[in-house]
C-alpha cells in the first residue's frame, strides 16, 4: 500500500497567538510628518509562518518590528511577493469597520497564486485583521475621532534561503496598519476641487500586457513603474496615466482604476466608461468594483439633477477621450482605490494636448462626489449595508 501524504494546516485566526507590546510606539497627529511619511505603523503586527512541509503555523499578533530573513531569500531575488491595500474606519457610531475584506481575502489568494506563493482560506484574512485592530484600534483609531482611518498592508512574501530557481518552499504573511493621510481632503487655502493631473505614459513604456499579470497585485507590477511615476511628478504631474497597444487604450492612473463620464455621441446618453478585466490589464479593484455596482442599481434613474448612467466596461483609447473633449462631451473623469479613494481628475496631458477635465464638465460634474458619499456612508456607519464588516471585540490598552 502506498503512503497517505500528511495533510497540510489550513490558515486558521481562531487560534491565534497574542504577545502584547510593552514599549508602546507614539500616535501621530494628522497631518504630521510622521504621517505623511507613510510608514509609522502601529504598536503591533500579525505574522504567519507558512512551510510546503507543515502548511500554516500558529497566527501571531506580535509587537512591531523590523523582520529578519536572510540575504539568499527568494522574496529579494525573485519577486515572490504580494500585497494587498485596505483600509479600517471608525464609524460615527463608535464601531471599526473593514470595507469588503472578503474581496481582498480572496484577491490576496489569487495574487499569492499567481506569484508562485501558498494559497490560503481567504476569509481568515479578515479575521486576523480584526484581531490586531481589537489591540490597536483604542490607541490609534479612538473614538473620539470618527471619520477617520488606517490603512491596512497584508503582504506575503517567500522566505525560503535557495538561489535556485523554484517554487518556493517557505512564506510569511504579515499585516501591519499605518496611520493615512487623506489625498481626498483638500488642504486650507488651495482649490475646492483640486482633482489629479495625469500624464499619459509614453508609448515604449507599458505597464501591463495580456497574458502577463497586471491583474494580480505583485510587488513586480510596481518597481518598474516608478521612474515613469518619478518623471510625472518631475513636471508637475500627479500620476501616469498607463495606454496599451498601438491604439494606445486607456488602463490605470497610476496605481488606481480610471473612469470617465461622457456623452455618448450617437445616443446623446451619458456612460460611466471603464476599462474592462477580460483581457487582465488591469487589477480589479475593490473600489472600482463597488462603484460600477452602486452606479448599476442607483443611477440607473435620475438622482436629483443628475441624469442616470450607463455602465460600460469596454476598451477605449486616448483618442476617443481627445475627441470627447473636443466635442465637450465629457462630464468628468476621476479615479479610485484604497489610497486615492474617489478623487477627480481635474487635466490630462498626452503629447501636446491638455485636456482640462474639469473645464469640461463644471456644471455637470457631481457624479463622483456623489458616489464617494455613498460609499463613505457605509463605511462609516451612517448607512448599514453587508459591504462593511464591523470589527467585534475592541478592548482598551
Amino acid at each position: 500500500m502506498g503512503s497517505i501524504a500528511p495533510s497540510l494546516a489550513e490558515l486558521d485566526a481562531s487560534n491565534i497567538k497574542v504577545t502584547r507590546s510593552t514599549n508602546l510606539r507614539n500616535v501621530p497627529k494628522p497631518g504630521s510628518p510622521e504621517e505623511m511619511s507613510h510608514s509609522h505603523c502601529t504598536d503591533h503586527m500579525v505574522t504567519v509562518r507558512w512551510t510546503a512541509s507543515k502548511g500554516w503555523e500558529t497566527p501571531e499578533v506580535r509587537p512591531y518590528e523590523n523582520l529578519s530573513i536572510p540575504p539568499t531569500a527568494s522574496c529579494l531575488h525573485y519577486a515572490t511577493e504580494c500585497f494587498e491595500g485596505m483600509k479600517v474606519y471608525r464609524g460615527y457610531d463608535g464601531k471599526m469597520r473593514l470595507f469588503r475584506p472578503d474581496c481582498n481575502g480572496e484577491r490576496l489568494d489569487m495574487s499569492s497564486k499567481r506569484g508562485s506563493l501558498p494559497g490560503f482560506k481567504h476569509d481568515e484574512l479578515k479575521r486576523l485583521i480584526a484581531k490586531l485592530l481589537e489591540i490597536d484600534g483604542p490607541r490609534w483609531l479612538p473614538k473620539d475621532r470618527p471619520g477617520e482611518h488606517l490603512y491596512l498592508r497584508p503582504t506575503m512574501i517567500a522566505t525560503q534561503a535557495n538561489l535556485g530557481v523554484q517554487i518556493p518552499k517557505e512564506a510569511l504573511l504579515f499585516i501591519i496598519a499605518v496611520p493615512w493621510p487623506d489625498p481626498s481632503k483638500v488642504k486650507p487655502g488651495t482649490n475646492a476641487h483640486p482633482g489629479l493631473k495625469l500624464l499619459t505614459s509614453h508609448e515604449d513604456n507599458i505597464r501591463a500586457w495580456p497574458g502577463g499579470y497586471g491583474y494580480a497585485k505583485l510587488g513586480a507590477n510596481y518597481g518598474p513603474s516608478l521612474a515613469a511615476h518619478g518623471k510625472a511628478l518631475s513636471m508637475g504631474f500627479n500620476q501616469v496615466l498607463w495606454l496599451f497597444g498601438s491604439d494606445r487604450q486607456v488602463t490605470e492612473a497610476g496605481a488606481s482604476n480610471f473612469f470617465i463620464i461622457w456623452e455618448n455621441k450617437e445616443t446623446g446618453k451619458r456612460e460611466l466608461v471603464t476599462a474592462p478585466l477580460e483581457n487582465q490589464l488591469i487589477l480589479a479593484g475593490v473600489t472600482r468594483r463597488s462603484v460600477l455596482e452602486l452606479v448599476q442599481t442607483r443611477l440607473s434613474q435620475s438622482v436629483g439633477d443628475l441624469a442616470p448612467l450607463d455602465v460600460v466596461e469596454r476598451s477605449f483609447t486616448i483618442g476617443e477621450v481627445e475627441q470627447a473633449w473636443k466635442e465637450e462631451r465629457i462630464v468628468e473623469a476621476f479615479v479610485s482605490g484604497t489610497a486615492y479613494f474617489i478623487t477627480p481628475v481635474s487635466l490630462i496631458r498626452n503629447g501636446d494636448v491638455d485636456m482640462n477635465m474639469l473645464k469640461a464638465g463644471a456644471e455637470r460634474a457631481e457624479y463622483a462626489a456623489l458616489i464617494k458619499s455613498w460609499l463613505e456612508g457605509i463605511m462609516y456607519g451612517k448607512e448599514e449595508h453587508k459591504w462593511a464588516y464591523v470589527i467585534q471585540g475592541e478592548g482598551e490598552q
